[in-house]
């Protein structure tokens, strides 16, 4: 790439490079010769697994890096010479965005704007754009710290854009954000491109947020793989992609999990309207596919963007020699099932939890069956958390009967908790100890002794290919994940727990996880499951959408999207035409 600068580029990088010093010694290449132009005026995605380094190249953009090797201009200046006159004329929120919990909304607006100088004269009518962009006007007066996950992002992103600048780096903006939220996200982010022609580069992990950009970077272990707009992206899968069902009476899951194990057959496959998508490899032999599908006839579908992306990444992967062992698939559970007696595993009855005059879930009633994989969705604070702790034995229902492996829960918590497994969404693994110390420490925590826990420990590092001597620290987000998931599994729980188990790592990581909980259904354990990935409901046989502490839809995927009538295509539209009309009804009941 020429060094000279290209018209209309608002960055514009050659050859770019950073070297850290990885946690365990030698050199890691987080960008690695990275050359690329991003366009001005325009909405550009930088797409990649864990690792892949977006962050650090976002952060060398916005000068708090400085390039070992290579040019990088930002507007036309040189970040490396003149980071402040970067810094100046751009705003970047990273992942965690440093809200000030014990200040109002107007509190922390007004304070970011002290900090980057905006007039007292401009404030006004900046303020009052962003709290109509972000309809957080009627909240003002509210503590940070008493906003839902969607609200508090969008007063980050209100608070980067207290001033007007030339370029906005986000960094994930909606990881641990529902599809509401990030749908009111995004619509801000686009109003701004259209009617200031701001230049946005965002980091995502959500395909269908890439797809909204003009223009796209896959990354992987700090090289850029491929760049165009999402559709000539796209029209690398053309003529490989397919939908194919089930055979009767077998979880589409199950089928997603035979496909992606056959990996010299099989680019990717996912659950999805009760079928399965996959990717066939270009020189697949046809008669073996059929055999997989067990006689179920493929239909061809439409390439997408997320098509192409895990076709780039697993052809870099297969390329490279140190391909991450996230990719390694599980072995099924080696234990002894609970005997299924029909009876349900978890039985709700009109479950209620107040905090003062607030109530976060109102007479809610479910069960969950023996060996099922339920899915517990809802918009930030539907109250989805409140229940799974009550569920976990956690907190204390305020009245109901909640039944929990067989105790109540009300009379047996401590009991209850003894045969239930919990993996929370920042789950506490030691990053300067092993992934054996790791689950030596936690067999301990769940009372295993001796020879009793050397054993359950070498099971479970094997049921998972687990790396024993790996670092924690140095392991990939979605490694780290599977680890924590083989640390609540120790001590065989009838019962696992996960809570947004999925929340920021990428599709190839989330493929892994998932195979991991199908095994681990297939083995006999019941699955609880919350997240914000609704592709991700696909592979539960059951699932329950909750908002305002209401519960709108109990069922399986089908069910629910027949519910949502013609808005319910997919889950994610399926799941944002519930809520919505749930909260159109509550608005007529108080009106009335």
């Amino acid at each position: 790439m020429s060094r000279a600068e290209p018209a209309g580029a608002s960055v514009v990088a050659d050859s770019l490079r950073k070297t850290f010093e990885a946690p365990g010694g030698g050199p890691l290449h987080a960008v690695d010769g990275v050359s690329l132009q991003v366009r001005q005026g325009e909405l550009t995605a930088l797409v990649g697994p864990d690792g892949a380094g977006k962050t650090t190249l976002l952060r060398m953009m916005a000068g708090l890096l400085k390039p070992d090797a290579g040019s990088l201009r930002v507007l036309g200046i040189d970040v490396a010479q003149d980071p402040q006159a970067v810094q100046d004329r751009i705003s970047y929120m990273p992942q965690r965005f440093g809200l000030y919990e014990d200040l109002s909304v107007q509190e922390n607006l007004d304070l970011y704007a002290d900090l980057h100088g905006v007039p007292q004269q401009q404030r006004r009518e900046r303020f009052a754009r962003l709290l109509d962009m972000t309809d957080l006007a009627r909240f003002t007066d509210r503590p940070a710290g008493k906003l839902s996950g969607g609200m508090k992002q969008k007063l980050g992103l209100a608070c980067t854009l207290v001033r007007s600048p030339d370029l906005l780096l986000l960094d994930e903006p909606s990881v641990g954000v529902d599809p509401l939220s990030r749908r009111e996200l995004w619509k801000i982010v686009q109003q701004l491109v259209e009617d200031e022609q701001l230049s946005v580069i965002v980091s995502t992990a959500y395909m269908d947020e890439a797809e909204r950009c003009a223009q796209v970077f896959v990354m992987n272990l700090g090289k850029v793989l491929a760049e165009g707009t999402p559709q000539t992206l796209a029209e690398r899968a053309r003529g490989l992609a397919f939908v194919a069902p089930p055979a009767a009476g077998t979880p589409a899951r199950d089928l997603q999990a035979r496909l992606i194990d056959a990996s010299e057959l099989i680019v990717d496959a996912v659950p999805s309207g009760g079928a399965v998508r996959f990717i066939r490899q270009p020189n697949a032999d046809e008669a073996k596919i059929a055999a997989l599908l067990d006689g179920s006839p493929p239909q061809s579908r439409t390439e997408e963007l997320e098509d192409a992306f895990m076709m780039l990444l697993r052809q870099h992967q297969d390329g490279d020699e140190a391909a991450s062992p996230q990719a390694t698939t599980p072995q099924e559970a080696n234990v002894d099932a609970p005997r299924d007696d029909g009876k349900p595993v978890i039985v709700v009855r009109d479950l209620v939890r107040k905090f003062g005059d607030f109530t976060a879930v109102a007479s809610t009633s479910f069960e969950v069956a023996r060996g099922e994989i339920f899915g517990l969705l809802g918009p930030n604070g539907a109250g989805k958390t409140t229940t799974f702790r009550m569920l976990c034995g956690l907190l204390p229902a305020t009245s109901g009967h909640l039944e929990v492996a067989g105790l109540n829960l009300r009379h047996a918590r401590a009991k209850a908790r003894a045969r239930i497994g919990y993996v929370s969404q920042k789950f506490a693994l030691y990053g300067n100890l092993s992934v054996r110390e790791n689950l030596e420490f936690f067999g301990g925590a769940y009372g295993l002794r001796g020879k009793a826990r050397d054993a359950r420990v070498d099971a479970i590092i094997e049921q998972f290919a687990l790396e024993p001597k790996a670092l924690s620290g140095q392991l990939p987000g979605g490694y780290k994940q599977r680890l924590a998931m083989a640390a609540g599994l120790l001590h065989q729980p009838e019962i696992l727990f996960l809570d947004e188990p999925t929340s920021g790592i990428d599709p190839l990581a989330r493929r892994a996880f998932w195979r991991t909980i199908t095994a681990l259904a297939q083995g006999g354990t019941t699955i609880i499951i919350t997240t914000h990935f609704m592709e991700e409901a696909e592979y539960c046989d059951r699932i329950a959408i909750q908002d305002a502490g209401r519960m709108l839809a109990l069922g399986t995927p089908i069910q629910v999207r027949e519910q949502a009538g013609d808005a319910g295509g997919d889950m994610n539209s399926a799941f944002i035409a519930i809520v919505e009309q749930g909260r159109a009804k509550a608005a007529e009941g108080v009106a009335a």
